[in-house]
């Protein structure tokens, strides 16, 4: 665990000061008060492995939104998370002590948006939105193959859909019912992994020698060099309604946000085990996409595609200490592939809501021969007034649609939420995992939990 200095200390002061006076501003400036909203929530999400009770989650979260309107012709809008971990980090009596207390009781402070809106930029028909923002894209539900401008944020790997801000530019453009959108952003980030314990769902198992077995595993990562022929992206959208539907047409030119290994080294430690040193790239990667939601009848429906053109990624394994040579595979083909959804929804007439989703391919899949088939679905009913909602729902994991009754994965996900009041949600729940074969949830098959979740929106 890296030692946290005195500057970083000093800074990560400075950063809430800043924010509890731009909320202390709220109610202390008459001048403004009609012009600024503030809102947000509290969460408190604890999960603990049914297995042994070990406690996988235990996040206390503040959502702050500033919302300010000086102009017409202006807004600005912020978000911060300031968020608390119930996981003491200390390792020593010296972590205990003094007036840094993020080892013994671990927070942090994020800035997921604050971005500003310009109307009417120039031309009454064009806006401009400035600053660091979550620009969505795609119609399915969470899973989004077109959504491609922010870098997953999978730190939560249960929140499915979660991305990073970025630092960017977004002008839009209306011309009658065609809404024209470019978007640039000048630097690159990186998705955000999930923790160990999780990571295991996102990694692929290196082939080793038979008999051997890895020791040490670590890995360095090749960034983009931070200049913007390397590392900026650019992306357009054309979106427009057609007879019942609204329909998008995309195109995208950066890079994965996820690595991709370009080296491989094993080194012998004894005649049983090796150590293993990766060295990953994030390569360039164009996409074109296209989506559209709508509704026929009385059932609502969702599809989107994304082609993906990728930059080849041939990967050398250095076996040489082992006295095997080296050997260079493909890890990513320069050959297109394609991740697409397609969904619907249905409320029937005794409230009992359905929602579907077949998924080919997940933001982390590369390359043709890596793509998963899932399928996706829940049932939700509110009783009591709508004081309390059951919902069972479930995903089905199948990596070999030829065999799936010898590869697959279901992950059970059964909750039942209380609203007490306004605005207030106690959920519990459990995830269960089951496994067949190799899969990529199927590598979670010891972590079912169960959780409780508190929440109340301002």
């Amino acid at each position: 665990m890296r030692a946290v200095s005195g500057a970083e200390t000093i800074g990560r002061t400075m950063a809430i000061r800043i924010v509890l006076l731009s909320i202390a501003a709220v109610f202390v400036a008459p001048s403004v008060q009609g012009q600024v909203e503030l809102g947000g929530y509290v969460l408190t999400d604890s999960r603990a492995r049914l297995e042994d009770g070990k406690l996988l989650w235990n996040e206390n979260r503040l959502k702050l939104d500033l919302n300010a309107s000086p102009t017409s012709e202006a807004h600005v809008f912020s978000e911060f998370w300031i968020r608390g971990f119930g996981a003491s980090e200390a390792a020593t009596t010296r972590d205990l002590m003094g007036l840094d207390k993020r080892k013994s009781n671990p927070w942090d402070l994020v800035l997921r948006e604050a971005y500003v809106d310009l109307y009417g930029f120039f031309t009454p028909d064009l806006d401009l939105r400035i600053g660091r923002q979550r620009i969505a894209w795609g119609t399915a539900d969470k899973i989004n193959p077109t959504d491609n401008l922010n870098p997953d944020d999978l730190e939560d790997i249960w929140d499915f859909g979660r991305h990073l801000g970025t630092n960017s530019v977004l002008a839009q453009y209306y011309l009658g019912d065609v809404t024209l959108s470019a978007v640039f952003t000048p630097g690159f980030t990186p998705a955000t992994l999930p923790p160990p314990d999780w990571a295991a769902a996102l990694s692929t198992p290196i082939a080793l020698p038979g008999g051997v077995e890895p020791s040490n595993v670590s890995d360095e990562l090749d960034m983009p060099v931070n200049t913007l022929r390397e590392a900026a992206s650019v992306a357009v959208k054309i979106a427009r309604p057609v007879l019942n539907y609204d329909l998008s047409l995309s195109y995208l030119t950066g890079r994965s946000d996820f690595p991709v290994p370009m080296r491989v080294v094993l080194a012998p430690v004894d005649s049983n085990s090796v150590n293993i040193h990766s060295t990953l790239v994030y390569p360039r990667m164009s996409v074109v996409g296209a989506d559209l939601s709508g509704a026929i009848r009385t059932v609502g429906v969702w599809a989107e595609i994304a082609v993906f053109f990728p930059e080849a990624v041939y990967t050398t394994v250095d076996m040489s200490a082992l006295g095997l040579g080296q050997q260079e595979v493909a890890s990513l083909p320069d050959e297109h592939f394609a991740r697409y959804v397609i969904g619907g929804d249905y409320t029937f007439a005794g409230g009992l809501y359905i929602n579907a989703q077949f998924i080919h391919g997940f933001a982390h899949e590369l390359g043709r021969d890596c793509l998963h088939n899932y399928v996706v679905a829940g049932l939700e009913k509110k009783l009591r007034n709508d004081t309390v909602k059951v919902t069972a729902a479930a995903a089905v994991e199948i990596p070999d649609s030829a065999h799936p009754g010898d590869n697959y994965a279901i992950i059970g996900m059964p909750e039942i939420a209380y609203y007490p009041s306004d605005n207030s949600e106690i959920a519990c729940g459990v995830r269960v995992i089951g496994e067949k074969g190799q899969t990529s949830f199927g590598q979670l098959a010891e972590m079912d939990e169960g959780y409780i979740a508190f929440k109340y929106a301002f």
